[in-house]
């Protein structure tokens, strides 16, 4: 129920602008074939900014337990050319707008979220959103 609540507010105080901007973006790197890897991973960011409590990011090849393109070495090309063309500057804004948030103790839980997503920013390619639970069963079960 919180995490439903902090989404409601998260939609309504902003977060559904962020997502379309993600969204916006996947949409402008999809125009070229070029750009399709790093539109896909627009459009799990823009997923997870549209809904961010209550779930979380996880690499995919933990996730399904096998590696694919986006978690082998194309998705390290991939995260390293994100990081160089994109991923600084748009980690920079979510870091700048989560301290904004942080300013009152009621906007933590928002800041935090934007430091979630700042995180992601760095390096999207590979990355799949589950909710908490799944990830830490994920997390703990022994391979």
């Amino acid at each position: 129920m919180l995490s439903f609540l902090g989404n409601v507010i998260w939609f309504v105080m902003g977060g559904v602008f962020m997502a379309l901007g993600w969204f916006l973006a996947g949409c402008l790197m999809a125009i070229s074939i070029v750009g399709l890897p790093w539109a896909r991973s627009a459009f799990v960011i823009a997923k997870f900014t549209l809904v961010p409590f209550g779930n979380t990011l996880i690499r995919r090849d933990v996730l399904t337990g096998k590696k694919d393109i986006g978690t082998g070495g194309f998705g390290f090309i991939g995260n390293v050319i994100w990081f160089v063309i994109a991923g600084w500057w748009l980690c920079i804004g979510h870091i700048l707008s989560g301290l904004a948030c942080a300013v009152t103790i009621i906007g933590i839980p928002w800041g935090w979220q934007h430091l979630k997503i700042a995180a992601i920013t760095l390096a999207p390619v590979g990355m799949a959103i589950v909710p908490i639970e799944q990830a830490e069963n994920h997390a703990n079960r022994v391979v």
